[in-house]
């Protein structure tokens, strides 16, 4: 009996699904963007997660 998915040609994540959206190289381009993003909101991230710490 056959899956209903067929998993190497449906299932597409991380790399794939993203270069498979945006055309090659648009995963590494995502990447490269959080970087920079999570780089230049670091202090309010970082003051954002404290609320929630464990005392």
């Amino acid at each position: 009996m056959r899956g209903m998915l067929d998993l190497p040609n449906e299932l597409k994540v991380a790399d794939e699904f993203w270069d498979f959206l945006g055309g090659q190289g648009t995963f590494q381009q995502l990447l490269d963007i959080f970087e920079t993003v999570g780089k230049d909101l670091e202090h309010e991230i970082d003051d954002y997660f404290a609320r929630f710490k464990m005392q």
